[in-house]
């Protein structure tokens, strides 16, 4: 399937009622182009963090009664999950896409991941355009550009908070010409993902 980005049918998946009707329409509308943008990316992807990536999709499979607000895939170096790792994350909430290095509550890790990132706080900062945002939970919908973000106290609340989180990248508005445009959106994907891919390499060589 090739990928012609995303349009405002798929947004609108996240207004459909009911768990078993809106799965249905992220499983037929949105999941494929999962599938599409991993297989347009997989070189690069392994390439740039120097691992081979796996490709996982949320399944909500906990979810019993309330829809999902949100949806995405994960790219992971373990085959088998991706929440105890390091991962980067290319999903959709109702009025935007993101692209995230994610560094979740569930990393066995956590502490030790985000004192290496303090003792290398000036490194990351010149690292990450300050066009980007962070993100301190991944169920929320909410982000704050790096340019407006303490990135040191982001840290150590990651590093002390037991479910604390720290994700790093960019979200685009569902309405950005970008969005639709699947040449343009794949291109800003695997240039998020090389920018954040020192971030990345670092937090796997603890």
């Amino acid at each position: 399937m090739t990928f012609n980005g995303f349009s405002k049918k798929d947004f609108e998946t996240f207004h459909i009622d009911g768990l078993d009707q809106r799965m249905e329409a992220i499983q037929e509308r949105i999941q494929p182009k999962f599938r599409s943008i991993y297989e347009e990316i997989t070189d690069n992807l392994n390439e740039v963090t120097g691992h081979d990536m796996y490709l996982h999709i949320a399944k909500h499979a906990r979810r019993t009664v309330n829809p999902p607000k949100d949806t995405w895939s994960a790219y992971c170096h373990n085959k088998r999950g991706y929440k105890k790792h390091p991962h980067f994350q290319v999903g959709l909430w109702e009025d935007n896409l993101f692209i995230w290095l994610a560094f979740i509550y569930e990393l066995p890790h956590k502490s030790e991941i985000a004192q290496k990132f303090l003792n290398e706080l000036e490194d990351i900062q010149q690292t990450i355009p300050k066009d980007f945002q962070i993100s301190l939970d991944h169920m929320k919908n909410q982000a704050s550009l790096i340019s407006e973000t303490d990135l040191q106290e982001s840290l150590e609340r990651f590093k002390k908070v037991k479910k604390g989180e720290f994700l790093v990248g960019r979200r685009i508005a569902a309405d950005d010409p970008i969005i639709k445009d699947g040449d343009q959106l794949v291109t800003t994907i695997k240039q998020t993902i090389q920018q954040l891919a020192p971030i990345y390499r670092s937090s796997m060589n603890l």
